[in-house]
């Protein structure tokens, strides 16, 4: 029997769990102001005269606001010079006020008033009438369009120039912050681990992760959750019906919670009962490549060589070639932060280069259709001398946690 897998129950295991967040430092006042400073200073190196950031991750990033996004226009706008402004519903002021933590005029609009023309009139109030602006690459169709024919002044730009530039360099701050939150959902993973059995659905397993995120400090539980048993396994994503546990099944728990908004992300594959031969053939090939993919993440080497450092690894034993099934039908990892994916992705056509502090997942699963598949997610961050660690890898088919390493 696979070392650390069953033999327990739920009710058992969430009476285990302690709040894992004490302790924990939200993101700085000063720090929500040194971004801004960095994202002025690359408009003004790029002869950008302002970005808007839409409600939703940059917004949060750099101002502190929490605010979802809507078909009601908030956001800010940062020039590159000076201090920042709010656009939003006129009847919500007061509540952004509350949720500010970098504060700034708020430019209210009717509800029966155009938010884009508000927009121009604010700019030019700035100081600023022509020129470059960037708008946040998040922000939807409709938002974009309705600034663009209100002020065609401007020449518009996706604003990730500036976004994805600065949120892809992750400071000490936020690395705590997503040390922790991976902390809380591997050993959540542990326990979800510990209470299967033969008879056991998918629904009754994604119900208790939730439950022990919950248990363990996150408040609003699992920020996402996928179990699979069996065949399934070897869908990426999942399927649309639950499944029910048997033995020797293929396991695959994919999961992850938030914590200040900074998500965990990972992934245990495991077989509950005894490995077949080529269960264990398989699982061992998809470790391998994933330490490929760390060993090849460093500094000053392109995103795309992590990728086919992994890829070349499975192409040897006869999967694939690129993207073909059984192999690695995805990107081997993708940045992490306030997104469950952003920049930069480790896929084999990203240029960009390997920078101390960017994040991601290293994940090149192997499918295998009609079998299982075989996914290991761990997460690294990039120092000065190399890749780290968020989460130590699977130890062994055997004992994947390490009980007994």
């Amino acid at each position: 029997m696979t070392i650390g897998v069953g033999g327990s129950t739920p009710e058992q295991e969430l009476a285990s769990f302690h709040d894992m967040t004490m302790g924990v430092a939200p993101i700085s006042h000063k720090e929500y102001e040194a971004r801004i400073d960095k994202a002025q200073a690359l408009m003004q190196e790029k002869a950008i005269a302002a970005i808007y950031v839409n409600a939703g991750t940059n917004l949060y990033y750099f101002t502190g606001t929490r605010w979802g996004a809507s078909e009601r226009m908030v956001g800010a706008i940062i020039p590159a010079s000076g201090q920042l402004e709010y656009i939003a519903p006129a009847f919500e002021e007061a509540t952004l006020l509350e949720h500010m933590t970098i504060t700034g005029p708020v430019n209210g609009w009717e509800e029966d008033e155009s938010p884009y023309a508000l927009f121009g009139s604010t700019l030019d109030r700035m100081g600023l009438d022509a020129g470059k602006v960037g708008i946040d690459e998040a922000a939807p169709f409709f938002l974009y369009d309705g600034i663009r024919q209100s002020n065609p002044q401007f020449q518009y730009l996706n604003a990730a120039a500036i976004t994805a530039a600065c949120r892809m360099i992750k400071s000490p701050a936020e690395i705590a912050l997503m040390q922790r939150a991976k902390d809380i959902t591997l050993a959540v993973h542990k326990s979800a681990a510990r209470i299967l059995a033969p008879g056991i659905t998918t629904t009754e397993v994604e119900g208790f992760i939730h439950a022990a995120h919950q248990a363990a400090g996150a408040s609003s539980g699992s920020y996402f959750c996928i179990v699979l048993f069996g065949e399934t396994t070897a869908y990426p994503h999942g399927v649309a019906h639950p499944q029910v546990l048997q033995d020797n099944d293929m396991v695959l728990i994919d999961t992850g919670c938030q914590l200040e908004g900074y998500i965990s992300d990972i992934t245990r594959s495991y077989v509950y009962g005894e490995a077949t031969e080529r269960q264990r053939q398989i699982w061992n090939l998809e470790k391998a490549a994933q330490a490929a993919a760390f060993a090849a993440a460093q500094i000053g080497q392109a995103c795309s060589e992590v990728d086919n450092a992994a890829r070349k690894t499975l192409q040897a034993q006869g999967l694939g070639p690129n993207y073909k099934l059984p192999g690695l039908p995805h990107r081997t990892g993708h940045g992490i932060g306030l997104d469950i994916h952003e920049w930069p992705y480790l896929v084999s056509n990203e240029s960009t280069t390997l920078e101390a502090g960017m994040c991601f997942s290293n994940e090149p699963m192997i499918c295998i259709p009609g079998e299982f598949g075989v996914r290991h997610e761990d997460h690294f961050y990039l120092t000065e001398s190399g890749p780290k660690w968020f989460t130590e890898p699977a130890h062994s088919v055997d004992d994947p946690f390490g009980y007994n390493a």
